[in-house]
């Protein structure tokens, strides 16, 4: 197991439900020893205005899922910080919802790196995206 902080998904989805997390409707679904997963509704708050999940939605729910993973891999009063983001949009998706797998590519004690795959209802490949934290000690 990389947890290193003890979570229910109660917890977790408490922690977005007042900021854009709980506005776009991000709902943390799977936590498990090495992965965690969380969905998001293609609707008007998601969509660009040509019917498309908007890539910058996308990019939310990969970062939401890195930023709460890299929390759980810290420590005390640690903190996480995003300091890079990508995303490869492979396949639009114009409703339903789009599910995100999360895993570390590298959990160190000062960085980490997740890869974030995001998959439509049919679980096709639709983003791929790889964020980039820093672990930050308190002043």
């Amino acid at each position: 197991m990389i947890w290193k902080r003890a979570a229910t998904l109660e917890q977790l989805n408490q922690t977005g439900a007042d900021c854009m997390v709980g506005h776009l409707g991000i709902i943390i679904t799977r936590l498990d020893d090495n992965e965690m997963e969380g969905t998001m509704p293609v609707d008007q708050r998601t969509r660009q205005p040509f019917g498309l999940l908007h890539g910058g939605a996308s990019v939310v729910l990969a970062e939401t899922l890195g930023s709460l993973a890299g929390y759980l891999c810290s420590e005390g009063q640690q903190q996480v910080v995003g300091v890079e983001i990508n995303a490869n949009h492979l396949r639009a998706v114009r409703d339903g919802q789009v599910r995100g797998v999360c895993r570390a590519l590298h959990a160190g004690r000062r960085n980490q790196v997740w890869q974030i795959d995001i998959f439509d209802e049919q679980d096709r490949l639709c983003c791929v995206s790889r964020l980039t934290t820093m672990i930050v000690d308190p002043r």
